[in-house]
């Protein structure tokens, strides 16, 4: 049953750096836009609110793995 915990969290992970990469290379983010500019603080809520949830379920993940 661990090995299923570290297979979907490799999985999850290479999804996430799939999609952030597709995302550097497109085409609209080389263009730029000026609107993001304007609206930085909500992006960076944004983006924080990710970060701390997924930190959140990686560390339940981590521990429901060492009580196994």
């Amino acid at each position: 049953m661990s090995q299923l915990y570290y297979v979907l969290s490799a999985v999850f992970i290479l999804i996430g750096a799939l999609a952030t990469i597709m995302v550097a290379l497109s085409r609209k983010n080389k263009e730029g836009n000026p609107e993001y500019d304007q609206k930085t603080k909500k992006y960076w809520t944004r983006l924080s609110v990710f970060y701390i949830v997924g930190t959140i379920l990686f560390a339940v993940l981590i521990i429901l793995l060492v009580r196994m």
